[in-house]
């Protein structure tokens, strides 16, 4: 894929991005790709191609330098020769230097082509594992690490949620179909009231323990998506609005994250807690069969998002109270759920240690995941160029985190067909005061 760079990406902060970044792959070369091995990613060639790039930019920036520091010093000469009278001498000189500014130019182009194949390079290797990351190659070697929840008893007679949605005229799918296309449900009446409580209820679990709620635009300029990592990475699964260059959000994620880009924080600003409500839209291309039918993937649906900034000595510690956080929402809904740690194979591109949280599904008797809670430790603040000032003075780049708190629509399917009785669904007690009504009919 050929990347194309916004703007803010350009050359013109190199420095400080190839700083940090690359004297870390220099340094731990072999560390990181042994550490990547666990994706499934062999990292070898990338990285080798990385520091030729870093190594032609450096040569050539060091010729540049040197090309410049001779004008400049050619440039005293030549005033001085002209205040003695010594034209001739002074002329003599100036054609040098017009040699030396075309050999300046020419080397300019050239550090700009080595800084931006570098860049492109660094765009397209994943996070760098934490330890604590299983190897393996798919879902199936994903570490279970907790488990909360009776899984109750239907019967045979327990219907899947999408058949549910029909039976009590919650959401329709062929209208969405209708009006847009696969993938995008239209919820009705208590369906829609059932959604519109969720979000309520989340956003509240989410402010009461100490985020700040943001409303955030639903489409991002392409260095929001560069910042967060999604672009090129996720670039085929986001939708794009060609005439403007903009992208729909696929996570609120991405927005809120980006609120911070381009800032220098203080050590007090930490932990800066976020937490918002949009939809989310996915291509989610090659989306076929009967593991997707329903609510249980979408093109647009719903999602409460919970970020942090953190200082990078304190953001395990957060990640571990995310966790803890999300796990205390699905006690309340009283669904049963757990909790897996990702494997490599299965671990996001911008992740460096993920969570997810499956809730499950009694009438398809199968697990679906409804969050992912990760760290990317110093991978997007990197991008953004989001750093704080240190105790010593010095600026050092802060952790991001992020997690779903919640995503809906396979919320509403947990609700939906764990709490179905034969004569209706029942409506959990904690969504009561939201929803004015305990029972589906």
């Amino acid at each position: 894929m050929v990347v194309v760079f916004p703007n803010c990406f350009l050359p013109l902060w190199f420095n400080f991005y190839f700083m940090l970044q690359v004297q870390t792959i220099r340094e731990q070369k072999e560390a990181i790709i042994a550490q990547l091995a666990k994706r499934n990613f062999d990292a070898k060639e990338s990285i080798e191609s990385i520091l030729s790039a870093d190594e032609q930019r450096r040569k050539t920036q060091t010729e540049l330098d040197s090309i410049l520091a001779e004008s400049n010093s050619l440039s005293k000469q030549i005033g001085q020769l002209f205040k003695s009278g010594k034209v001739e001498e002074a002329n003599a000189i100036k054609v040098k230097t017009a040699d030396l500014k075309e050999k300046s130019k020419q080397l300019q182009e050239d550090l700009a082509k080595y800084s931006t194949d570098l860049q492109e390079a660094l765009y397209n290797v994943p996070n760098v594992p934490h330890d604590l990351v299983p190897a393996g190659n798919t879902e199936d070697d994903n570490q279970e690490v907790y488990r909360e929840g009776n899984i109750p008893d239907l019967g045979s007679e327990a219907l899947p949620h999408w058949e549910l949605a029909k039976k009590y005229n919650l959401i329709d799918f062929e209208l969405g179909a209708k009006i847009t296309g696969a993938g995008f449900p239209v919820y009705i009446g208590k369906g829609a009231r059932l959604q519109r409580a969720l979000i309520a209820y989340f956003l509240d679990k989410n402010t009461g323990a100490g985020y700040t709620e943001y409303q955030v635009p639903h489409m991002v300029n392409e260095a929001s998506g560069f910042g967060t990592g999604q672009l090129p990475d996720k670039e085929g699964q986001m939708y794009h609005v060609g005439e403007d260059d903009l992208y729909l959000i696929p996570t609120a994620e991405v927005p809120i994250t980006n609120i911070f880009r381009n800032t220098i924080l203080k050590e007090s600003d930490f932990p800066i807690c976020c937490t918002g409500y949009t939809p989310c839209f996915r291509r989610e291309a090659g989306s076929y069969g009967a593991h997707v039918r329903g609510l249980n993937r979408l093109h647009q649906f719903d999602k409460v998002e919970i970020v942090r900034i953190e200082h990078p000595s304190k953001s395990y510690e957060a990640l571990d109270g995310m966790v803890d956080h999300i796990k205390g929402i699905l006690k309340e809904l009283q669904l049963p759920y757990r909790i897996l740690r990702l494997c490599g194979g299965d671990l996001g591109f911008t992740s460096a240690l993920t969570y997810d949280f499956e809730v499950f599904s009694t009438a398809q008797d199968r697990w679906l995941e409804i969050s992912s809670v990760s760290n990317f430790e110093n991978f997007q603040t990197n991008r953004l160029k989001l750093r704080f000032t240190n105790a010593e003075g010095k600026k050092e780049l802060a952790h991001s985190l992020n997690g779903s708190s919640l995503a809906l629509p396979r919320v509403m399917a947990g609700i939906m067909e764990n709490y179905q009785t034969p004569a209706g669904i029942r409506v959990p007690k904690v969504l009561v005061p939201y929803t004015g009504f305990d029972f589906i009919d």
